[in-house]
């Protein structure tokens, strides 16, 4: 059966290998001489999480994750076991080697000649050695492109606080100026891998003979406290009690799904089209502290015992398939559909398809050569956000503790407390 598109989308309720490039350096070959830079930014700075790379890393890495926090190290050997099972590496470090090197080699197919270093929160590279590097090689304005499209304190304003702190950190204050890209979650180049993705994905459910009302397209992100939640966006605007974050997140969702059924044949009208939902995953921190729900695997056994038959899970929280895609989605949720006799199949992250290249590349273009840029491109109503976050945007929420439990079932472990996998976009 084909999939129609005269009928509105329903909600329900509830790579690479690494390259021989020094970590923070730029790209060789690819940055000519200073002259050939625009005027203002001279350099981008891609800025990530961090990841492991080798099972010495492990418990070192998640507490740097953790400092602070008085997770215990018998909760970190929980989580390090998810590395542990990939040799104690992450994905995530050799997906954004490769992005660092797609983002130069595109900036050169335009004409646009910046070096573009790469640094981490969390493990080396770290931030500091890049904003030295850079610094060190003669540029003074960077301009930071974060690895997290959404709004909220720990996929925004953490990174922002992390580029203040690594002008202290390497004594250089005032000698240089950071500032950041927006964010990007209604980019046309983030959007559309997941639109092309979701469309092959229930032709291939279609293809094995189930109808629309047999498939529920579940959308997931990454959990954050609720108070977290709350905080989220700017302090003027109102987003609902899920605040900026969750509002980002339903509305990419309703755009996808819209894409989803244009892209249908127009000669076919079904008799009904896909469900789709939101939900979280990766939750961390203490179970008595409110985050954002429904958990996925929750939401799959819902779906399971309802009848329908499989499920498009869509990571639209996440730019590349680090460690919380590949072990919470294809390792823990897919074993709750399997258990549940449903159909699982998961949809790409953008990661290095070209339309999100292209698109990063845009936002930068957009500070880097501003007269010659053409308009901000947002496909929601809630974009194309602001450059510069207005004072209290995304703060850290409050830490509240209700008198009751979360429904988060106490023997899945994104509801135990301590980190996740950590990689997201914290």
């Amino acid at each position: 059966m084909r999939w129609g598109k005269t009928r509105p989308a329903r909600s329900s309720p509830a790579r690479p290998a690494p390259t021989s490039v020094p970590e923070s350096q730029p790209v060789d070959g690819l940055v000519p001489a200073p002259s050939a830079e625009p005027a203002g930014y001279d350099a981008v700075v891609l800025l990530g999480f961090g990841g492991p790379e080798g099972q010495d890393d492990v418990i070192p890495f998640l507490r740097n994750v953790t400092r602070g926090r008085g997770v215990p190290e018998a909760r970190l050997e929980t989580v390090a076991a998810h590395y542990r099972s990939s040799g104690g590496v992450s994905p995530v470090n050799a997906q954004n080697r490769a992005l660092r090197d797609a983002l130069q080699t595109e900036l050169a197919a335009r004409d646009t000649f910046v070096p573009v270093y790469w640094g981490n929160r969390n493990w080396a590279p770290y931030l500091r050695d890049a904003v030295t590097a850079a610094v060190d090689a003669g540029h003074t304005r960077l301009l930071a492109l974060t690895t997290s499209a959404y709004s909220s304190y720990s996929s925004c304003r953490q990174y922002r606080e992390d580029l203040a702190e690594a002008r202290c950190a390497t004594g250089l204050g005032d000698a240089v100026r950071i500032d950041a890209v927006r964010p990007y979650f209604d980019h046309p180049g983030f959007v559309a891998p997941f639109v092309l993705g979701v469309c092959s994905a229930l032709a291939d459910f279609a293809r094995q003979g189930l109808a629309p009302d047999d498939v529920h397209v579940l959308f997931t992100t990454h959990s954050i406290p609720m108070a977290d939640a709350e905080q989220s966006g700017p302090r003027e605007r109102s987003f609902g009690a899920g605040g900026a974050y969750e509002a980002q997140h339903r509305s990419v969702a309703e755009v996808v799904m819209a894409a989803v059924l244009a892209a249908a044949d127009d000669d076919t009208v079904a008799d009904a089209t896909p469900a789709w939902s939101l939900a979280f995953q990766s939750r961390s921190g203490p179970p008595e502290m409110p985050w954002l729900e429904p958990d996925v695997n929750d939401v799959i056994v819902v779906l399971a015992a309802a009848g329908t038959r499989a499920v498009v899970v869509v990571p639209i929280g996440f730019i590349s398939d680090h460690m919380e895609v590949s072990w919470d989605l294809d390792t823990e949720a897919a074993a709750t559909a399997a258990a549940h006799d449903l159909g699982f199949t998961r949809v790409s992250t953008p990661g290095l398809h070209p339309a999100f290249v292209a698109g990063l590349v845009d936002l930068l273009l957009e500070r880097l050569t501003p007269a010659t840029t053409p308009e901000r491109c947002a496909l929601t109503a809630l974009g194309p956000w602001t450059d510069a976050c207005p004072v209290g945007c995304c703060e850290k929420g409050p830490a509240r503790r209700p008198g009751t439990e979360p429904s988060s079932p106490a023997g899945n472990p994104a509801a135990q407390g301590g980190p996740s996998s950590g990689e997201a976009h914290r």
